[in-house]
């Protein structure tokens, strides 16, 4: 395969990989996830070069990375169709399920502002994870105090 057939052949992936995002609104995925999306398709690619356009789309500013926790894999997610790299958007996640909910919140955001403004810590909205139960795993109740 010559040097021009090998940029041809990652572009494509790398399209391919875009379009996929795009179709998984609000989703995060995983490089694994990816591979194993493709694999269904028939497209053989590896988890290695998955995660290399992954991060070369992470520093363009088109896909968000977020870690949810020491150990567990990064999720990915298209940011047209999941956060506002401009507002501020936390994350809660789901103990007994694992769904990683968007969180918009003007009151969360006081709190960068309290930790900048009072602890001279700024605060990476983007990375921080609150760890709790959805509503749908309480059962639809609307305060779960005494389901933690």
């Amino acid at each position: 395969m010559s040097m021009m057939e090998k940029a041809s052949y990652k572009t494509k992936q790398r399209e391919e990989l875009l379009e996929y995002l795009k179709t998984v609104p609000g989703v995060h995925v995983t490089a694994a996830d990816v591979v194993e999306y493709f694999h269904k398709k028939g497209r053989v690619i590896g988890t290695s070069t998955v995660y290399r356009q992954l991060e070369r789309m992470v520093d363009e500013g088109i896909v968000g990375k977020y870690s949810t926790g020491a150990g567990a894999p990064a999720c990915f997610a298209y940011l047209a169709q999941a956060c506002d790299p401009e507002g501020v958007c936390f994350h809660c996640k789901c103990e007994k399920c694992g769904r990683l909910i968007h969180l918009h919140c003007e009151e969360l955001a006081q709190i960068g502002d309290h930790l900048l403004k009072e602890h001279a810590f700024v605060l990476d909205p983007m990375r921080t994870v609150f760890y709790g139960i959805c509503e749908a795993c309480r059962g639809g109740k609307e305060n779960g105090s005494d389901q933690m």
